[in-house]
């Protein structure tokens, strides 16, 4: 008899002192480089108010002398238009939530004028014009207001006149939208044909990447559905299966750092408030008397239903609660921890370009070593989200055993 061969234990990884001191140093480079920033920013400062209070001296020795005052014209519109010409400094913390926000159109590479993007369908709906519809490029990256609207600083369609109070209803399809139908499309793709190649094979295990889906499936049915819900596995089977799917997929296309990928579908708090909010309607719309017995009636003396029933009721929106915030902190942490290590690039590199070569390396690692880690990050999500959903499903309709 062989022996059975152990899976590897990836937790010992972290506790080797090669991680631990990994792990330091760059800690220390992420603060050494906000450090160096914000001293960066108090000399700029205090340069630039050393400059004012020389031109205030100088404007006052040559006063009387009008050759002078046009020299001084000519130098200041000179420094003014060097001034309108310099590039703009990097800004980390607005690179990272332009990235992880949805938007109104589909970035694709550059940065302000020169940046390129796909432009995404605006339906605005106001009492007053009623449904109005036009191209996301008539905003021209947030530079110009259209039909009246314009986009605010966070990305949101606003009336241009401040003092318009109207309410706006947004309905675009903006880039998490279509994201998400990219997903859903994805999925049809894999499911019909899944099912094609099941009735053109009857009998057959399925080939190509089939193969590869089929595991997944039974996966979610012999080792999350069936534990958890029992003989009624088949009637809540396709809602694990899709939700799984759904988030699975999008978790995958959100590591993807071009088109189609790259949307924050899953950090987006309403999208997992949604599907919260469908366990939290199918765990309660099924739930039988004994699910509903459990909650108003417990089995515990009387006087303790004044404590037992409020908690009780508070874990029935706790459950959906905690779906909904795990799914989307966890995800939207793995995409700030990944471009928070590749920006280190190009802070140091605005300060000297060769220390920004310097420090690519070990941020691309880093980044590598990031984007490795969210790919598993992105199925136990996923897994998690679906088992727990089971899980609730199975108690609901769970029967009494005497």
């Amino acid at each position: 008899m062989g022996h059975k061969k152990k899976m590897p234990d990836f937790s010992t990884f972290f506790t080797t002192s090669t991680f631990r001191k990994s792990f330091v140093a760059a800690g220390f480079l992420a603060f050494f480089a906000v450090s160096a920033f914000a001293n960066k920013d108090h000399s700029a400062s205090n340069t630039a108010h050393e400059g004012n209070v020389s031109d205030v001296e100088v404007t006052s020795h040559v006063a009387d002398s009008s050759h002078e005052k046009a020299h001084a014209g000519e130098a200041h519109e000179s420094s003014t238009h060097g001034e309108a010409h310099a590039p703009e400094k990097f800004a980390p913390g607005k690179m990272i939530m332009e990235h992880i926000a949805d938007a109104h159109d589909w970035h694709l590479w550059g940065e302000g004028h020169e940046s390129v993007s796909i432009s995404l369908p605006v339906i605005l709906y106001t009492e007053s014009k009623g449904i109005t519809l036009f191209s996301s490029a008539r905003f021209e990256h947030g530079h110009a207001a259209y039909e009246g609207f314009e986009l605010n600083e966070e990305g949101k369609v606003v009336w241009a006149d401040a003092n318009n109070t109207e309410a706006i209803y947004d309905i675009s399809l903006t880039k998490n939208v279509v994201a998400m139908l990219i997903a859903v499309f994805t999925i049809l793709i894999i499911a019909i044909g899944m099912a094609n190649s099941y009735k053109k094979n009857k009998g057959k295990a399925p080939k190509g990447f089939h193969n590869l889906v089929e595991p997944l499936i039974l996966f979610i049915r012999d080792d999350v559905a069936k534990p958890s819900i029992g003989h009624k596995t088949d009637k809540f089977m396709p809602l694990l299966l899709t939700i799984f799917s759904f988030i699975f997929v999008n978790n995958v296309f959100g590591l993807i750092p071009i088109f189609p990928g790259g949307a924050n579908v899953t950090g987006n708090i309403a999208v997992t408030m949604v599907l919260a909010l469908v366990i939290f309607l199918t765990v309660n719309l099924n739930g039988n008397k004994y699910y509903w017995k459990h909650i108003f009636l417990p089995d515990v003396p009387v006087w303790m239903y004044v404590i037992i029933i409020p908690i009780e009721i508070l874990g029935v929106v706790l459950k959906p609660f905690v779906l909904m915030l795990r799914l989307f902190a966890n995800i939207t942490a793995g995409h700030i921890i990944i471009l928070g290590f590749f920006s280190l690039i190009f802070i140091f590199g605005s300060m000297n370009q060769g220390l920004g070569y310097a420090v690519s390396p070990l941020s691309v690692a880093f980044t590598v070593f990031m984007g490795l880690l969210e790919m598993l990050v992105a199925f136990l999500q996923a897994f998690v989200f679906t088992l727990l959903s089971a899980i609730y499903i199975g108690m609901a309709v769970e029967e009494h055993h005497h």
